[in-house]
């Protein structure tokens, strides 16, 4: 068996010393296998659209947190999709989370836009504890993120749609009542058919009236022309770290809206040499007949 790598280079240089120093014997291969019937690991952004070529080819690992880059109708029943887990990512999200809550929170597209104009003026600071933060999406990154937000004294919330319980968390899976109680929502989901344009109209009308977005999860999943409405109707601000299309054109509104933080799609990136450690221990797991950390369920697309 072999595990073939088609990813970026430099990651790939990081990747292959670590298979060399703590799985020697399992050959690895950058963008081509000699033998192709041997490859049975793969480790992918987007794999390969025709995936006949490795007949035995059992795990593919994504090299990032998310899989929606997947085409799960071209992937062989029989071949696993493992997403990263590595450490660093919930970490990087957790910081990210925190800071894009708290500029919401303290007013800060507001104090930039003064601050682009030449404008001393304060505005009323408002105690975390009366401000409301939701959480959509209640896996690893909503958990971590949760976690770091306790101990600023937001009241907290998460919806999912399965019943979770968290301490210090109210868990709903009533979406209409998780929104009317969330003056910070913040969108966590992984990109399925299902959260595909989940931020629209209807979303965001059952928000409390000044609330503000904070967007991680997936660009697909916002509604542009909803987002514009609600701003100039219900949001009172917006941060956004992923967009549809990315990148952002230079022209688009959301640059030139004072209202809206845009950051490039920088929330988390994945630590080489920790991706490289999740990926190898993925593998000990397969061999030992043992579940995968991080593997997908194909039903659920996550």
């Amino acid at each position: 068996m072999t595990l073939l790598y088609l990813s970026e280079a430099k990651r790939g240089e990081v990747f292959a010393r670590s298979f060399a120093q703590h799985l020697p014997d399992l050959p690895f291969h950058v963008g081509t296998a000699p033998d192709p019937a041997a490859v049975e690991y793969m480790v992918a952004w987007t794999p390969p659209k025709d995936l006949d070529q490795w007949p035995n080819l059992r795990l593919i690992f994504s090299v990032g947190a998310g899989i929606d880059q997947f085409d799960m109708d071209a992937l062989p029943d029989h071949v696993g999709i493992v997403r990263m887990l590595e450490p660093g990512i919930a970490r990087q999200m957790q910081e990210m989370a925190v800071m894009a809550a708290l500029a919401l929170h303290r007013d800060l597209p507001a104090y930039l836009e003064q601050g682009r104009q030449g404008v001393w003026q304060a505005r009323a600071n408002r105690p975390a504890a009366q401000r409301r933060i939701g959480v959509m999406g209640l896996g690893q990154l909503g958990q971590a993120v949760l976690a770091a937000l306790q101990p600023f004294g937001f009241p907290l919330a998460g919806w999912s749609r399965s019943a979770k319980q968290i301490d210090g968390v109210e868990c709903f899976t009533d979406l209409p009542g998780f929104l009317a109680r969330s003056d910070i929502l913040i969108c966590l989901l992984p990109l399925t058919p299902e959260t595909r344009d989940i931020l629209n109209d209807d979303l965001f009308s059952a928000l409390p009236e000044g609330a503000g977005l904070v967007h991680l999860g997936r660009g697909a999943q916002l509604n542009m022309p909803a987002l514009h409405h609600a701003l100039d109707n219900r949001l009172a601000s917006a941060f956004l770290d992923v967009t549809d299309p990315e990148p952002l054109p230079p022209d688009h509104w959301l640059w030139r809206d004072p209202r809206v933080i845009v950051t490039p799609h920088v929330a988390s990136q994945t630590d080489a040499q920790e991706g490289a450690a999740h990926v190898i221990a993925g593998i000990r797991a397969h061999r030992a007949g043992q579940d995968v950390p991080g593997s997908v369920d194909r039903s659920k697309g996550y």
